[in-house]
């Protein structure tokens, strides 16, 4: 059976965290067989990449779960490349014994007001929202010790080296979110416009779990790419990165993981927070 090939470009957007740049290794450096597709990548943060789907600037992005709760008339869910799952989800850390109740109206740094931190942190208590200080998700950190914000909400690599700097965890939002629903927590995930339609769209997402396969398959090849894109990382936090936000939801949402985003937007929806935007079933 020969294939459908496309001679087209499409501009990719991801963030330059470990777990995109392995995701995404061997699509835009042409390791497995494109269908004719080239992608033309651009590496940013994720609220960034947020901002830059609600201007439907890129063809392919990725995005949290809170902007996508924005981008479902325009945006196509793809069921690979995204990121969930367990003990995974951001945490609250701050210099002292705080609790959550003592951050009421208090300064708390959010890596971006569409990110699914931000967004977990408001159905936490939406007694917190307010006084909410956006900034990049690296500089957190170091504004909690440092005292200009009173508390900070961290993603990523950030919740495997917060002890660095003196900080103290004092809620983590994915565990909370795990008690509450018994459910994976959704964080972030691969977007299509809709414009590109649904067979485009089926074979870029066939592409992407390629992609991801390859390496699985092959992960030293892809640690020099990582590498470029995570100077700062010691290798050991990339590789500890990798295996906590690369698994099984990555390859295939399944239906726990499908649960587990209508249950996010649901709620999401009930609070005022999102718009409602209909199911997030992958179509």
């Amino acid at each position: 059976m020969t294939l459908r090939t496309f001679e087209r470009t499409l501009s990719l957007g991801y963030s330059p965290c470990p777990n995109d740049t392995f995701i995404f290794y061997a699509l835009v450096h042409g390791q497995i067989n494109g269908r004719g597709l080239t992608f033309r990548e651009t590496l940013l943060d994720v609220e960034t990449l947020n901002q830059k789907a609600l201007n439907s600037d890129l063809d392919i992005t990725k995005v949290s779960f809170h902007a996508y709760g924005f981008l479902r008339e325009n945006y196509r869910l793809l069921g690979a490349g995204g990121a969930m799952g367990r003990g995974c989800g951001p945490l609250v850390v701050a210099n002292k014994g705080l609790s959550m109740d003592d951050l009421r109206g208090k300064k708390i740094a959010i890596p971006g007001r569409l990110t699914t931190a931000h967004l977990l942190l408001e159905l936490y208590d939406p007694a917190l929202a307010g006084n909410e200080v956006a900034m990049p998700f690296d500089r957190i950190m170091e504004a909690v010790r440092e005292g200009s914000v009173d508390a900070g909400l961290i993603i990523h690599e950030s919740r495997f080296t917060y002890r660095g700097y003196g900080l103290s965890e004092v809620i983590d939002l994915g565990s909370w979110w795990e008690q509450e629903t018994g459910l994976p927590i959704p964080l972030g995930c691969i977007i299509a416009r809709e414009a590109l339609g649904k067979e485009l769209s089926d074979i870029v997402e066939e592409l992407v779990r390629t992609s991801i396969e390859y390496a699985l398959k092959h992960r030293e090849q892809t640690k020099g790419y990582i590498r470029a894109h995570s100077q700062e990382m010691r290798d050991e936090v990339v590789e500890e990165h990798i295996r906590l936000y690369v698994n099984d939801y990555s390859l295939e949402w399944g239906d726990d993981g499908m649960s587990a985003i209508e249950e996010l937007l649901r709620r999401a929806e009930a609070r005022g927070i999102i718009p409602k935007g209909g199911s997030a079933t992958l179509r």
